[in-house]
């Protein structure tokens, strides 16, 4: 479902895979070639939301946001299944973990990496290229450029997978 919330619609580049369940409400921008996977919603009924170009954001995801706080993910950005995002910002090439939570006014450093099931608090700052784990979330390391080629890895994945679930889609 893509709808209105008062006036606001989403702005979706028609480069970009939404699937067929996906909720997209609002105050939403989705740039090219980004993909947003099954059964997530994304509430732009508060502030707004941005996704970066060549973006995923994995299945069962929740994208919301608080007064006046926008939720902004940058380019080439990985959000793995079942992660909250609310009012924080994502930089260029991080990676968010499975069922990570990231909630308003952190910020996720480029190129920085949050372990599955991950809580980052209010206002806590990742810095670039650091993994970062834990509930609350607390950097353990840099990251290697090992780590980054397979953070690379995966989001090409996403990117090919999506143009290839977009292509279904304007077959049927």
């Amino acid at each position: 479902m893509i709808d209105e919330y008062k006036g606001w619609n989403p702005k979706i580049d028609p480069s970009a895979f939404i699937a067929d369940d996906a909720v997209i409400t609002g105050d939403v921008t989705i740039e090219k070639y980004a993909s947003i996977w099954f059964k997530t919603v994304i509430r732009g009924d508060v502030s707004s939301v941005k996704i970066g170009q060549n973006t995923n954001i994995q299945d069962q995801c929740m994208l919301h946001q608080s007064p006046d706080l926008p939720l902004i993910i940058e380019d080439g950005v990985t959000v793995g299944h079942q992660v909250l995002l609310h009012s924080a910002i994502i930089r260029k090439h991080a990676l968010i973990g499975m069922g990570a939570k990231i909630l308003d006014g952190a910020e996720i450093g480029e190129g920085a990496f949050i372990g599955a099931g991950s809580l980052v608090t209010p206002g806590k700052k990742i810095p670039p290229r650091t993994m970062a784990f834990g509930s609350p979330a607390k950097v353990i390391r840099e990251l290697t450029d090992k780590d980054i080629k397979e953070m690379d890895r995966v989001r090409q994945t996403y990117v090919d997978k999506g143009q290839y679930y977009k292509s279904l889609q304007e077959r049927s």
